[in-house]
């Protein structure tokens, strides 16, 4: 079957387009230190990610740790998230198909469960020039599974969604893009595996699966 094809593109960026498990081991784990509790694995950071930041903190912090204790944990992540990129690399091949994205004219965009000035400072920094507009959380943008941030970029790139595919890791990424009326790819290479996405709804189901960031093109307009 020939795939469809699209000329704008919206990626999730943690685990998607970059691997940033490392660099969030290694800042989540700091604050664990600084607000006197144990500090997690990466395999424990990796089942927390994927609901925003403060989620993520609330589940590394110890059940009934104080509000107060989130509130200085998500303190010290505003504080010195920017310092935590150098463990931080695209994917085998995303560079590559983003240039050739870029080559055939395809829009592409970002929408994220990181904060705005995370993404802002990661993509500048290891995907310079590659992205046509990205939003993060933020007051204006409610995290995944809701579609506002990809409807927002969606009008950002001047397209609609019948042009537009979404590409993801997760399944929340998978109903976000249903939720807006696009068409979802899964990818293989993040944190989570695609073929359990059913066990959380229909609209959770991928609507094509990739294997390898090059097979992201044969979904894109020549």
């Amino acid at each position: 079957m020939t795939a469809r094809k699209f000329d704008t593109f919206i990626f999730d960026l943690d685990g998607t387009l970059l691997d940033t498990l490392p660099d969030l081991t290694l800042l989540a784990n700091r604050i664990l230190r600084e607000v006197g509790y144990p500090e997690r694995s990466e395999s424990e950071i990796l089942s927390f990610v994927g609901n925003g930041v403060r989620r993520l903190m609330y589940q590394a912090l110890p059940e009934g740790a104080p509000e107060e204790i989130t509130d200085r944990a998500m303190q010290i992540w505003n504080d010195h998230f920017q310092e935590y990129f150098e463990h931080t690399h695209p994917y085998p091949g995303i560079v590559d198909v983003l240039q050739q994205l870029r080559t055939r004219s395809v829009r592409i965009g970002v929408v994220s469960n990181k904060l705005q000035a995370g993404v802002d400072q990661i993509v500048s920094i290891r995907l310079p020039g590659m992205i046509d507009d990205m939003l993060g959380e933020s007051p204006a943008v409610p995290r995944k599974p809701d579609p506002t941030g990809i409807n927002m970029m969606v009008r950002s790139l001047q397209t609609t969604p019948e042009h537009t595919v979404y590409v993801g890791d997760s399944a929340g990424d998978m109903r976000a893009a249903h939720n807006a009326g696009l068409f979802a790819i899964a990818v293989r290479w993040g944190y989570n595996n695609p073929d359990n996405f059913a066990d959380q709804g229909a609209q959770a189901i991928p609507d094509a699966i990739v294997n390898s960031a090059e097979e992201l093109l044969a979904y894109a307009v020549d």
